[in-house]
């Protein structure tokens, strides 16, 4: 969020991958969203799954679990693009101008 508060972006938090989900099932929209892959109660890979069902939205998933194939299911489950954490702010700022376009 301190990233993203100089630029004008609105942030809308989910404190866990079924807020994320049920926040599209209620007819709400986003430009973009930063899903992280370790969340409670619904994982963002799952959560991701089940957006996709619901919207087209660019999904970046994010997370400081490098190691193992977490990169690969997260662009299998329907991610548009990967970062890790932490999160380099000109790689973010990157990423979402290139979706945003």
């Amino acid at each position: 969020e301190f990233l993203l508060d100089a630029t004008g972006i609105v942030v809308v938090w989910a404190q866990n991958g079924k807020e994320a989900v049920d926040y599209f099932k209620n007819g709400s929209n986003a430009d973009v969203v930063l899903m992280d892959i370790r969340l409670p109660i619904m994982n963002g890979i799952d959560a991701t799954k089940a957006i996709r069902k619901i919207s087209s939205v660019p999904i970046i998933a994010q997370t400081a679990y490098t190691l193992g194939n977490e990169k690969d299911l997260a662009i299998q489950a329907g991610c548009s693009d990967y970062i890790s954490k932490p999160v380099n702010s000109h790689k973010l700022m990157s990423l979402l101008n290139n979706i945003l376009k």
